[in-house]
């Protein structure tokens, strides 16, 4: 009995903090409230789960704090800026608002005609924001039961980044629209992904200025959205092995220090520089995929999932052998901290 369930490799190499209680099947979203260090994480259990993290010195310890179920496997999750509620949608087609600090009852507060893959609360405009497979985007009122806006997408919503005024989206057929959120209503601009499969991921630079995307081929790209600017484009492989190549799932900026993260389905997460063009820190390998991950709201802490990604079908997951699990990394500034640039004159 002693080998039962183990993994043959080390689902664990970095040693990081392991969150109690993980969901039972893969984790499809996790994020961090905005103002303390509650950890929200959804599943394919058809659960979405909050934790509280406490964190003294270099020791991290989680406690459950609260759960509530969707009809169907959810995909999604958001906080709002209240830090108390947050919002969560999926195959249920419904995306339902919990508040987390008087223990109600979660309600529905937006519906699609398929799965709701992306969603974000825009403070800005006290807006909802909703993607789905139904090739809407959607804005909501939370006051009224109708969408304020409905946007039709070329596509199924893929995936999707906030940074007011800037929004991103990314579509099936590796569409990217891009929208200006004081004018919703047009969008500001359509491209076609700089990388050449399909999007996986987004990040919106945290100067509005452009986006990060990734892709199932093991690459990102660093787009600006200023034509002026292209000179400053580019795309980079990562999460390969050899000829192994891996999906980039996750893409998350650091609060603080504005480098990334990026998480794959090689089981790895790597910190980024975008301006200096160099990895700043290569994490260890974990047994199973990395599907999302989250940074904190000071970038104390990043919480990734290892777990079954879906990437060889259903046909090949059996929850009851592959165990989830959710660590927390703290990042050193080594890790995640820009490295001053030398000139061309070899002056720094």
């Amino acid at each position: 009995m002693a080998t039962f369930g183990a993994a043959s490799t080390n689902a664990n190499p970095n040693r990081s903090a392991e969150v109690v209680q993980p969901p039972s099947d893969s984790v499809s979203s996790l994020c961090f409230s905005p103002k303390a260090n509650y950890l929200v994480a959804t599943s394919w259990d058809n659960q979405v789960r909050c934790w509280e993290v406490m964190k003294s010195g270099t020791t991290i310890n989680t406690a459950p704090k609260a759960a509530m179920s969707h009809d169907q496997p959810v995909l999604c999750s958001a906080w709002k800026d209240d830090g108390t509620t947050v919002f969560s949608g999926g195959c249920d087609k419904q995306v339902k608002m919990w508040q987390l600090a008087s223990g109600g009852q979660p309600v529905t507060v937006a519906m699609h005609d398929a799965p709701v893959k992306e969603l974000a609360w825009i403070p800005e405009v006290n807006l909802l924001a909703t993607g789905s497979w139904d090739k809407t985007l959607r804005y909501w009122d939370l006051r009224q039961q109708n969408p304020a806006l409905v946007q039709q997408l070329p596509d199924r919503c893929y995936a999707l980044a906030v940074k007011h005024p800037l929004m991103v989206v990314g579509t099936a057929d590796r569409n990217i629209i891009i929208y200006n959120l004081q004018n919703p209503q047009t969008e500001f601009k359509r491209i076609v992904s700089p990388l050449k499969y399909q999007t996986r991921c987004l990040a919106a630079f945290p100067d509005q200025q452009g986006f990060l995307v990734g892709s199932i081929e093991g690459r990102v790209g660093v787009h600006h959205l200023d034509d002026a600017q292209a000179s400053k484009n580019f795309t980079f492989k990562c999460h390969r092995d050899g000829n192994d190549i891996y999906s980039v799932n996750s893409l998350n900026f650091h609060p603080v220090h504005h480098t990334f993260a990026t998480a794959g389905s090689d089981g790895a997460f790597n910190f980024w520089d975008k301006d200096s063009k160099q990895r700043l820190k290569a994490m260890l390998r974990c047994s199973q995929p990395i599907p999302c991950s989250a940074f904190n709201n000071d970038g104390s802490i990043y919480a990734y999932a290892v777990c079954y990604d879906w990437g060889k079908g259903a046909e090949n997951h059996n929850p009851s052998t592959a165990k989830t699990c959710i660590y927390l990394h703290q990042p050193q500034d080594a890790e995640v901290k820009a490295k001053p640039r030398v000139s061309t004159s070899g002056r720094k």
